[in-house]
């Protein structure tokens, strides 16, 4: 390992994340140097960790090589894999564009959720194809502060479980997961996202992010919500044969989620590099150990 890793920082809707570099899948990341870096009083700082590896450098991408060039091994803040994060595909394609690997246009993402497709608009906002929803059967239950809620359970790639509130203080200080039954429904954790409306097709929500804790944005939860709410409004795409769009309000921002009547799901919203620098390998290695 070279004494001098660079790194950049970037957010979408207030999701942040340390994005390292390495097309050639030689900087080894444990989860404890995963954690480090994330650590907002000793570290960077972040929701997670952006991984940039060619697809082909990957032992987990090289089956999507073919479809596309880039990969994006994303971690969560506790250093744990992930499967799919929505707002790190956004900070993905910017940082992409930012160092000349893309332009604005279509791209596709590898992630150990399938492959993305990417659209870079002229106006910045980035639209993300999330893919189908899958809604496993079977009631589920979440709980805060010995109340509960029946929730949705909607998977996108990750599991969520959506619950339809009447206030957003409801969800309590989300530091630790909600607890949630059956059991058996999520047996890796579960992303947990309450959810209150301000209008037609227009919602805001809280999120526990499985592995971060309460985060200011989720874009897999945005479109796990927007899917929920469709069901409950009865305008379930899939069945009227009419895309549905609504405008989830997040702490750190807006998105705008559309499902199409094949069950497509759309994501739109910004993304934006603050800052790069380097990180000193030897520390790394020291808070890795």
């Amino acid at each position: 390992m070279s004494t001098r890793i660079p790194f950049l920082k970037g957010h979408g809707t207030e999701n942040d994340f340390v994005i390292v570099p390495d097309p050639e899948n030689a900087v080894e990341l444990s989860p404890a140097a995963v954690a480090a870096l994330c650590d907002r009083r000793a570290g960077i700082g972040g929701d997670g960790v952006l991984h940039v590896v060619r697809s082909a450098a990957h032992p987990e991408a090289r089956g999507m090589a073919a479809e596309a060039e880039w990969f994006m091994d994303y971690r969560n803040a506790d250093g744990s894999v992930a499967e799919m994060c929505g707002n790190g595909v956004r900070v993905f394609a910017r940082y992409l564009q930012h160092a000349g690997h893309t332009t604005e246009g279509d791209l596709a993402v590898a992630t150990r959720g399938g492959v993305k497709t990417v659209h870079i608009a002229k106006d910045g906002d980035i639209t993300v194809g999330m893919g189908r929803a899958r809604l496993p059967e079977g009631d589920v239950t979440v709980s805060v502060g010995g109340r509960s809620w029946p929730a949705r359970n909607v998977n996108m790639g990750n599991p969520h479980a959506v619950a339809f509130v009447d206030d957003l203080a409801d969800a309590g200080d989300l530091f630790s997961p909600p607890p949630f039954s059956p059991a058996s429904a999520y047996p890796d954790g579960v992303n947990v996202e309450f959810v209150v409306d301000r209008g037609p097709r227009h919602v805001a929500l809280r999120v526990h992010e499985r592995g971060s804790g309460e985060t200011r944005s989720c874009g897999t939860g945005a479109c796990a919500v927007a899917v929920a709410a469709a069901r409950r409004d009865g305008a379930d795409p899939t069945a009227t044969g009419t895309p549905a769009t609504y405008t989830v309000d997040l702490p750190g921002g807006t998105l705008v989620i559309t499902e199409r009547p094949d069950g497509e799901i759309e994501m739109t919203g910004s993304a934006v590099i603050v800052a790069e620098g380097e990180i000193d390998a030897k520390w790394l290695e020291t808070e890795a150990g």
